[in-house]
């Protein structure tokens, strides 16, 4: 049973944000499929997004699999026949991609993936650690370093060696998002009911306050977050303080940033918005 259920782990899943964008909500239900054979729902409740650095193509993770838009294309598509719900999703390096979640539901796996990995862009995962034991709604990576909220006993736990050992932390609260530092990964903002700041890998937080939302952090001086209007904001200072910029026009479902001015954020109906500006101005870079 264990062999058949790692062999179908590698063959038929295909899922899946710098790093990897994010969207996991702690209290989102277990994935209990649906006859998706023959028909193509198209990238609907997403979870995370990601950009390959390969090839510059947009990824996004769905509850009904991972989806890939080319740089010249506005259609998503299906990366291979899985369905499986990802819920955490981060691009690690060049076609290799972090993921957890539920597996598809025409396979004998557990119902909690724990960490899995792709090596070709999504088409084929393995598993790395925690197969059935947990569940990462926040799954964010920087360097070696992997950050993971897991949402089936709302523990954090923290990897030095890209997800092959663990330690656990004590989130402050179930998590929406994190956003490590982009150049030290020990240093780390928090969103839940408030946002929270660790400076020692999750050791210990210190409660910001303010308004929560999805979180993307691409440069020190420029941490962005986007709330639950839909508006976006500036910090440049660790997320003390905050500034207007623009709005994506409706409720976030995940967010990533790419560059200090190329961001990204899906729309709770799959639609992904772009901003090539910092978050000023915003367009549809994809529709289901």
């Amino acid at each position: 049973m264990r062999r058949r259920a790692l062999l179908g782990l590698v063959v038929l899943l295909s899922v899946a944000g710098c790093g990897g964008g994010s969207g996991g909500a702690a209290d989102e239900e277990t994935f209990e499929g649906a006859p998706l054979e023959q028909q193509d729902p198209g990238p609907i409740h997403v979870h995370g997004l990601g950009i390959d650095p390969a090839d510059g193509s947009l990824f996004i993770a769905t509850h009904t699999g991972l989806y890939r838009v080319a740089e010249d294309e506005q259609k998503a598509r299906l990366v291979g026949q899985s369905r499986q719900d990802t819920m955490g999703f981060s691009v690690a390096g060049p076609n290799r991609f972090l993921g957890s979640g539920h597996p598809d539901v025409r396979t004998d796996l557990p119902p909690h993936l724990g960490l899995i990995e792709s090596t070709d862009a999504g088409r084929t995962w393995k598993p790395v650690t925690l197969l059935g034991e947990a569940d990462f709604h926040v799954l964010e990576t920087a360097g070696n370093r992997v950050y993971g909220f897991d949402a089936t006993n709302s523990r954090l736990l923290v990897s030095g060696d890209r997800g092959r050992t663990w330690v656990e932390r004590t989130a402050p609260e179930p998590l929406l998002d994190l956003a490590p530092h982009p150049r030290r990964p020990e240093t780390a903002v928090a969103a839940a009911s408030v946002l929270y700041r660790t400076v020692d890998g999750g050791r210990r937080w210190v409660a910001l306050g303010g308004e929560a939302g999805y979180l993307a952090w691409p440069r020190p001086d420029r941490l962005y977050q986007v709330v639950g209007s839909g508006r976006v904001q500036l910090s440049r200072d660790g997320g003390e303080r905050w500034s207007p910029l623009g709005s994506i026009g409706g409720e976030p479902a995940a967010f990533l940033a790419v560059s200090a001015t190329e961001l990204y954020a899906a729309l709770h109906d799959g639609t992904i918005m772009v901003s090539r500006n910092g978050g000023k101005a915003w367009s549809v870079r994809s529709r289901p």
